[in-house]
């Protein structure tokens, strides 16, 4: 009988987790096609078996890295969108959150949008199912609001919601934690445009 991977490795970090962080962070300097399964299972300090006992393929671990994030997200913007609170209130703390969880998962975020390419057909389908269904969410708040005549319904939700998106996809590419302006400062700054454009 084959033995079974261990599932955690010597300081308790369950193995999916240090694989996850091991491809992450080769992911991030090296690139997704030029990091091979080897490197990965040498810098988790696991078996090429425990990476397939799994995921299966590397790739499966690049459809990871981003999942992971979506579906915090998802239950982030769950969350606000049943609040109990003004619509505008909800819209706002969404679309600042967004900003901050994509800013806490910089790296993830720039190794997707690099590599989504790679990903097998199926995958890739998938992961825009994923994201649509967020989208979705996120842009029945603002019809919600233009419902109740708080928001303008002259500019589409659709059109709103690739106007934010489009700035949280392009953070990775000029955002620095080092930088003038907070994670928090971004968030807030990209949610207040987000409420002007949609003013009445």
């Amino acid at each position: 009988m084959a033995a079974v991977p261990r599932t955690t490795d010597g300081d308790g970090t369950p193995v999916p987790r240090r694989l996850l962080a091991a491809a992450t962070r080769l992911f991030a300097d090296r690139g997704y096609d030029r990091t091979s399964v080897q490197e990965i299972v040498e810098a988790a300090g696991v078996t090429k078996g425990a990476l397939y006992h799994y995921f299966g393929s590397k790739d499966d671990l690049l459809h990871e890295v981003y999942a992971r994030v979506l579906r915090v997200q998802q239950e982030r913007l769950d969350s606000f969108a049943n609040a109990e609170a003004p619509v505008e209130e909800r819209l706002r703390g969404a679309a600042a959150d967004v900003v901050v969880t994509t800013i806490d998962n910089l790296d993830d975020a720039s190794i997707f949008f690099r590599s989504m390419h790679h990903l097998s057909p199926e995958k890739n389908k998938q992961v825009r199912a994923e994201r649509r269904r967020y989208h979705e969410r996120f842009r029945a708040l603002i019809e919600e609001g233009q419902e109740a005549g708080v928001f303008s319904k002259e500019t589409p939700a659709d059109l709103v919601v690739d106007y934010h998106f489009g700035s949280v996809h392009h953070l990775s590419t000029w955002y620095r934690p080092d930088g003038p302006l907070t994670q928090r400062e971004v968030a807030d700054h990209l949610a207040d445009l987000l409420l002007r454009a949609l003013r009445p």
